[in-house]
């Protein structure tokens, strides 16, 4: 399977949108974001962009907004299936209170129906459910508490039970994921085992793994290379962690990164790699990291950027030595790479986070044959 989160705040005239996905070449697409709300209820993150309810009217056609377009997809590729994925980054505040107790629990997954299945029929075929992070917190702010380990597995189980109620009334199927931290010390504060065996798949949000920080590290190396201070903090390691945990390699989902991470003021040594700078280049991207699209069409080797490979990471890094500047990013040879390693190791397939910060050639590289890699 080729699942890809679509995120529809980048959507721009001229530029990607909903209408543009290649959604032939994908088995599964998450709109990303439903949000909780304070009183613990899944809800639509932009009625107005999301269902073209605006100005605080409602929409005239259940399908307006960025749904019209998603049920457009789907008429033209009824193969697809389409999930919609609640919190992220930025909508998670609340999954602790919404999983607190057995109440809030059967309010939360009442509230999933309601919100999503009820007034778009058929336009949703599942639940991906992103909390980043249960008992970590994540982003300041967010409510977090040492029960989430157990309540998130509840939480879960109880959106299960109500998505297959629903379903058998619709008769049809609905899918239930979840998108978990590829980081060792959020991997331990989940029962995994038991996750696995409610979902249907685990993606895991193998990237990141240097995200905040100054410090010119892989930010998605597929496995540990020579001088890595962190040498578990890499794909391979992460799959191993989830298996080790009790989560079948048929369960997860393998999530690549379709953008870049860069760091200022690295110093020349090993050509940056593995070396302290200053802070993430805003110059290229920032905190939010720079779309591979946007990174290829700066042309960095234009602008003094040298391009090198690890053969050990399997990734590529560009360093320009005199602006001290490092880019860690995936390119099409890496992406295939990481593809081959999910078929070798026998995972449910590959997870995208974006579809919208690719020119085509990533998602193309998913699809090389066993065998070949994509140079």
């Amino acid at each position: 399977m080729v699942a890809g989160y679509v995120a529809p705040w980048k959507a721009r005239p001229g530029g990607p949108s909903i209408k543009t996905i290649p959604a032939r070449e994908l088995t599964h697409l998450m709109y990303a974001f439903g949000t909780v709300s304070a009183d613990g209820l899944a809800e639509l993150a932009d009625r107005c962009a999301d269902a073209g309810a605006c100005d605080g009217a409602s929409p005239s056609n259940p399908f307006g907004g960025n749904f019209a377009q998603l049920a457009e997809l789907k008429r033209n590729s009824p193969e697809l299936r389409i999930l919609i994925s609640l919190g992220g980054w930025s909508g998670s505040k609340y999954f602790s209170a919404a999983a607190a107790t057995p109440l809030s629990r059967a309010r939360f997954a009442q509230s999933v129906i309601e919100a999503f299945f009820r007034p778009y029929p058929a336009l949703f075929d599942g639940v991906d459910v992103d909390w980043e992070f249960p008992v970590s917190g994540g982003r300041a702010g967010n409510l977090a508490r040492p029960e989430d380990r157990t309540n998130f597995t509840l939480l879960i189980a109880e959106l299960r039970r109500k998505l297959t109620a629903f379903s058998a009334q619709g008769r049809r199927e609905l899918e239930l994921t979840i998108a978990v931290s590829a980081a060792p010390d959020k991997i331990v504060n989940l029962e995994a085992a038991a996750l696995a065996r409610l979902v249907d798949r685990i993606h895991l949000m193998a990237y990141d793994y240097h995200a905040g920080s100054a410090f010119a590290g892989f930010n998605a190396p597929l496995f540990a290379s020579a001088g890595d201070p962190d040498p578990d903090l890499n794909v391979d390691a992460s799959v191993n962690a989830l298996i080790r945990a009790g989560v079948p390699p048929g369960r997860i989902t393998l999530g690549v990164a379709f953008y870049g991470r860069a760091v200022a003021d690295i110093p020349q040594e090993h050509s940056g790699l593995f070396q302290k700078g200053a802070a993430e280049s805003g110059e290229w991207g920032g905190s939010d990291g720079i779309d591979y699209r946007e990174l290829v069409a700066r042309r960095p080797q234009e602008q003094g950027f040298r391009r090198y490979w690890s053969e050990e990471a399997q990734v590529p890094w560009l360093y320009d030595a005199k602006r001290r500047i490092w880019i860690s990013y995936d390119d099409p040879l890496s992406i295939a790479r990481k593809a081959k390693y999910a078929r070798e190791r026998k995972l449910a397939g590959i997870m995208i986070w974006d579809l919208f910060a690719d020119d085509g050639s990533l998602l193309a590289a998913l699809h090389v044959p066993p065998g070949r890699t994509s140079e």
